[in-house]
């Protein structure tokens, strides 16, 4: 039986899931048994296999590098431990205005980029901020504790109050 569906990711992000000379767009059709067919003029991805768990995770991985990650952090969602969670930034804002839109982004990449290596240090995961999206790359309970860092940053709470829980919480998955 053939399964097949169809993802879409900006037109910007096309060259990055085929690679040089195609290698990238192989190497990921190799490790997930799966063809991949890319319509570069429209941003549009086809994927077609047999086996739906990796249709699944093919889906997943061309999406985290249409959201901006590198091929290598996105291939990580190879691992049956690892997800990858997407936060949509409009749902944070009220009036859809840019300016708001760029300011709960630089709540989570802080000045010079600190907030967002404190977060993926504190949960060892990979985040992509890119277009109106965030995305989070990592080990399920790692992704569900960034996320709801994340959260608390989007709606306010002071940076110092997050990282604060951050360390609390990796404390308590050390022990």
């Amino acid at each position: 039986m053939e399964f097949r569906y169809e993802v879409k990711i900006p037109k910007a992000r096309v060259a990055v899931l085929i690679g040089r000379n195609g290698e990238q767009k192989k190497k990921i059709e190799k490790e997930t048994n799966t063809k991949i067919r890319v319509d570069s003029d429209e941003g549009e991805v086809f994927v077609e296999g047999s086996d739906a768990v990796s249709l699944y995770n093919t889906n997943y991985i061309i999406t985290a590098i249409g959201r901006g990650f590198n091929p290598e952090i996105a291939e990580l969602l190879l691992k049956n431990d690892y997800c990858f969670e997407l936060i949509n930034l409009s749902d944070y804002i009220q009036k859809k205005k840019k300016k708001d839109l760029i300011r709960i982004k630089g709540r989570v990449i802080g000045t010079k980029g600190k907030c967002r290596r404190t977060i993926e240090s504190l949960t060892d995961c990979h985040l992509s901020i890119y277009g109106k999206t965030i995305g989070i790359i990592g080990l399920i309970e790692n992704v569900n504790i960034a996320k709801r860092a994340i959260d608390s940053l989007l709606k306010g709470s002071p940076h110092s109050k997050v990282y604060n829980s951050l360390e609390k919480k990796r404390k308590e998955m050390k022990i």
